[in-house]
């Protein structure tokens, strides 16, 4: 299983929203010569961002990008899937409530079950971490130290 382009992009962009929440919203401009990333490529992001309800876009001057939620209310699980949609690690781990099988042999396999545990704890990883604890994370890297906070969550 591979994060696209697109999630791990999102993700930066979303913590960038979240350090510099203080500072009103974040012009696209700014944010994409911070993160590296095509100013066209992050209205893309932003325009799933803002559907899932992550971002919100404020228009004219003074006007950019900011977090629609509290950083801490936001995880790392709900910026990647919305961006990419849900997570497994094959395609017929996928959560599809109410959908057909991706495989006539789901019900007998035994590696079916595991992906679908191991997509499982993935997501559980991902829903784990908040924009909060990456900024935190990512102060402790720009302090020089590189060592993850005591609390920092493992998988």
């Amino acid at each position: 299983m591979r994060i696209s382009t697109r999630g791990r992009y999102a993700l930066r962009a979303m913590i960038d929203l979240a350090l510099h929440k203080d500072e009103g919203p974040v012009l696209r401009q700014d944010l994409a010569a911070r993160q590296e990333i095509s100013a066209d490529y992050v209205a893309q992001l932003f325009g799933r961002l803002q559907s899932a309800g992550l971002a919100e876009g404020i228009k004219g001057p003074g006007g950019g990008y900011r977090l629609a939620r509290d950083a801490g209310a936001i995880t790392a699980g709900d910026v990647i899937q919305a961006v990419e949609g849900p997570i497994a690690v094959v395609h017929c781990a996928l959560p599809c409530p109410g959908m057909q099988p991706a495989c006539s042999r789901q019900e007998r396999c035994v590696t079916h079950r595991l992906w679908t545990r191991l997509s499982t704890a993935t997501q559980a990883f991902l829903d784990s971490v908040t924009l909060d604890d990456l900024c935190e994370e990512a102060q402790h890297l720009q302090s020089g130290t590189g060592e993850l906070p005591p609390d920092w969550p493992t998988p």
